[in-house]
């Protein structure tokens, strides 16, 4: 099923992580694996499903824990992985060569991890589903191979192409729904690698909704660069995102 979002957007305005700035973080920093640490967020109510929160090429930085902080007061019990570890950056330049230091063995480490550690928490009441932004949108799509057994639903925004070392196996998409959002400067939602998402999840007999925001450029949702945000596309892709988590987890 692909659909695609219309020219006039309608859902009244969410928080932005910038609107919320001033507020404290609800979160803290958790090790988990061999090695691996995150940003864990609870939700107020002290229980519910799982969400693990992807960054984006810069690391985890405030944007992304911010995000975490969202997801655990819409009550899902949030963890951003740290992939970075401990590094990050708002540099273009020094964000390309983090992601392309980044290993993959250690990624897949970080997010089995992370998903077995969800899974465990006394607090996490449903199942487990993944968000991803631009390289972590990758990731996300990425994540039910490495992790089949506890992942069960995936978002990713604007995510980019695939490699023949990050190469998602469809097949572990039995069963399980994805939710892709695209921005329309960037052509993903008609590009190869989008299509064969789309195709190799549905063969595999999961399901696959693909929505296009019109007017959009990459990092549509990313409140921290004004550049590039879209206040009507991120409050309605935000919307969708936890429609999708609520019904699947």
């Amino acid at each position: 099923m692909v659909g695609y979002a219309q020219h006039v957007l309608t859902l009244g305005e969410q928080p932005t992580t910038s609107d919320r700035q001033e507020d404290p973080s609800v979160g803290e920093k958790v090790s988990f694996g061999a090695g691996s640490e995150g940003y864990l967020a609870l939700p107020a109510a002290g229980d519910g499903p799982a969400v693990l929160v992807i960054q984006e090429w810069w690391g985890l930085v405030s944007h992304i824990t911010g995000l975490a902080d969202r997801f655990a007061e819409a009550g899902f019990v949030a963890l951003a992985p740290d992939f970075y570890h401990g590094e990050n950056t708002t540099e273009p330049d020094e964000a390309r060569r983090l992601l392309m230091e980044l290993a993959l063995p250690q990624a897949a480490a970080d997010i089995a991890g992370a998903a077995a550690y969800l899974r465990e928490l006394p607090q996490v009441t449903g199942k487990v589903g993944v968000v991803g932004f631009c390289a972590g949108g990758s990731l996300a799509l990425w994540s039910a191979t490495v992790a089949p057994e506890q992942i069960a639903a995936v978002t990713a925004f604007y995510p980019g192409g695939y490699t023949e070392k990050l190469a998602p196996q469809w097949s572990a998409y039995a069963g399980k729904p994805v939710l892709v959002h695209c921005a329309e400067e960037d052509g993903t939602s008609t590009a190869p690698h989008i299509q064969a998402a789309v195709k190799g999840i549905e063969a595999a007999g999961g399901t696959a909704t693909v929505y296009d925001y019109p007017g959009t450029d990459h990092a549509f949702f990313n409140d921290d660069r004004p550049e590039h945000y879209h206040r009507e596309a991120a409050t309605l892709s935000w919307a969708r995102t936890l429609d999708f988590f609520r019904s699947t987890l």
